[in-house]
C-alpha cells in the first residue's frame, strides 16, 4: 500500500476547533464492516448500536500538560515539550526527554525558568544532553518545595494538536482529557474517550455491556507524518502501555462467552493487539509497543472499534482502513465530508462494527 492510499480531501471548516457542548452530543457514523453499508446516529445513541453485551475496552491515561513555555537569563523564549520521564513516574520524575525549539539552539548546560500563568516562575529547566533526533535530555528543579509534577502541572499548558491552530484555553484542562483519565503520561489524549460522558458510561452499563480498562501513553509521535511512499518502509514511534489482570479475566470471558471485545480508540486497538499472543490470548502487565497497524493486518483480538476521524496520510487512518476496509473506510470518509461530520481530535465519532 502507498501513503497516496491514505489521503483525501477535507475542506478547513471541518476542522473542529473546540469540543461539543457536551461530549456525547458529537454525531456517530456507524459502519457495517462487512456489509459496507454505513448509518448516522449521536455518540448519545451508543449503548443501543453495539452489539449486545459487548466489553467495551477504554484506555485511562492522562494528558500532562507537558506543553512548557519559557524564558532563558538573558531573556530569550524557549518551548520545551516533555515525552518520558527516565526516573520513574511523572509526578515525581526530575529527568525527562523533551523537545525544544528557542531563539538559539538549547545546549548542554542551558537553563529556562518556566512560570505558571500569573507569571511566578515554578520550574527551572536545565538542559541535561543532546539525543538523537534533535531531542533532549533536560533536569526539572521545581522553585518551591513542591513535587515536580505540580510543578508541570501549575507551569504547564496543554500540549493541543497543531492542526487545532490556537493556543491553550480555560476548558481545555478539562475537556482535552477523557472523564476517566487516571494514569498521568500521555502527551496526547486518547481522543475516541473524549465523547464518553459520565452518564454515557453508566448508559452502557445499565445497557449490558461491561468496561474494561488499558492504559497506553500516547507520545508526539501520534502525531507524526509517514514520509516513506511504502508503508512497510515507515518506521513507527514507541509507546509504554500496561494491561491490568482485571482486563486480562474480563476479555478471556468475553471471548469464552462469544461477546464482541470493542476497543475505543486506536490506541486501545495497538495495546490489546500488542499484548495479545497469537490465538488472541491477552496478557497482563507493562509493555511497549511500536506497531503499526495497516491494511493486511490480521487482527487477533479486536472485533469493534469507536474512533475519531483521522487526519489523511497518518498511520491512525492506516489502522482504520485495516479494520474497516480500505475502500468502505475512504467512502465513509467521503459520505462524513459530503454531511459536514466535524474532524480530528475534537470531531465527531465513528463506530466500525
Amino acid at each position: 500500500m502507498r501513503l497516496d492510499d491514505l489521503d483525501y480531501e477535507l475542506p478547513e471548516r471541518l476542522v473542529a476547533r473546540h469540543p461539543p457542548e457536551r461530549r456525547d452530543a458529537g454525531r456517530l457514523l456507524v459502519l457495517d464492516r462487512r456489509q459496507g453499508k454505513t448509518s448516522h446516529h449521536r455518540v448519545s445513541e451508543l449503548p443501543s448500536l453495539l452489539p449486545p453485551r459487548s466489553l467495551l475496552v477504554l484506555n485511562d491515561t492522562r494528558v500532562l500538560p507537558a506543553r512548557l513555555l519559557g524564558r532563558r537569563p538573558t531573556g530569550g523564549r524557549a518551548e520545551l515539550l516533555l515525552l518520558e520521564p527516565l526516573d520513574g513516574e511523572p509526578q515525581e520524575a526530575t529527568r525527562w526527554t523533551a523537545m525544544g525549539r528557542a531563539n538559539r539552539p538549547l545546549r548542554p548546560g542551558d537553563t529556562v525558568e518556566m512560570a505558571d500563568r500569573q507569571g511566578t516562575v515554578r520550574l527551572l529547566v536545565e538542559v541535561d544532553a543532546v539525543l538523537p533526533g534533535g531531542l533532549r535530555r533536560v533536569l526539572l528543579r521545581p522553585v518551591r518545595d513542591e513535587p515536580p509534577g505540580e510543578a508541570i502541572e501549575a507551569a504547564g499548558r496543554m500540549p493541543l494538536p497543531p492542526y487545532l491552530g490556537r493556543d491553550e484555553e480555560p476548558a481545555d484542562r478539562e475537556r482535552y482529557q477523557t472523564v476517566f483519565a487516571r494514569r498521568p503520561g500521555a502527551v496526547a489524549a486518547p481522543t475516541a474517550g473524549l465523547h464518553l460522558s459520565e452518564a454515557l458510561l453508566e448508559a452502557l452499563k445499565e445497557a449490558g455491556h461491561e468496561l474494561a480498562w488499558v492504559t497506553l501513553h500516547v507520545g508526539a509521535g501520534t502525531f507524526r507524518p509517514i514520509r516513506a511512499e511504502r508503508l512497510e518502509e515507515h518506521e513507527m514511534h514507541s509507546e509504554r502501555y500496561d494491561v491490568p489482570e482485571a482486563t486480562v479475566t474480563a476479555v478471556a470471558a468475553a471471548r469464552a462467552e462469544g461477546r464482541p471485545v470493542v476497543a475505543v480508540g486506536t490506541t486501545v486497538v495497538r495495546t490489546l493487539e500488542s499484548a495479545a499472543d497469537e490465538t488472541g490470548r491477552l496478557r497482563a502487565g507493562p509493555g511497549t509497543t511500536a506497531l503499526f497497524i495497516r491494511p493486511g493486518y490480521r487482527f487477533r483480538l479486536v472485533e469493534g472499534l469507536m474512533t475519531n476521524f483521522h487526519l489523511p496520510r497518518s498511520t491512525l487512518l492506516a489502522l482504520v482502513m485495516a479494520f474497516g476496509g480500505v475502500e468502505p473506510v475512504r467512502a465513509a470518509y467521503r459520505e462524513a465530508v459530503d454531511r459536514g461530520y466535524r474532524f480530528y481530535s475534537y470531531g465527531d465519532a465513528m463506530l466500525l462494527r
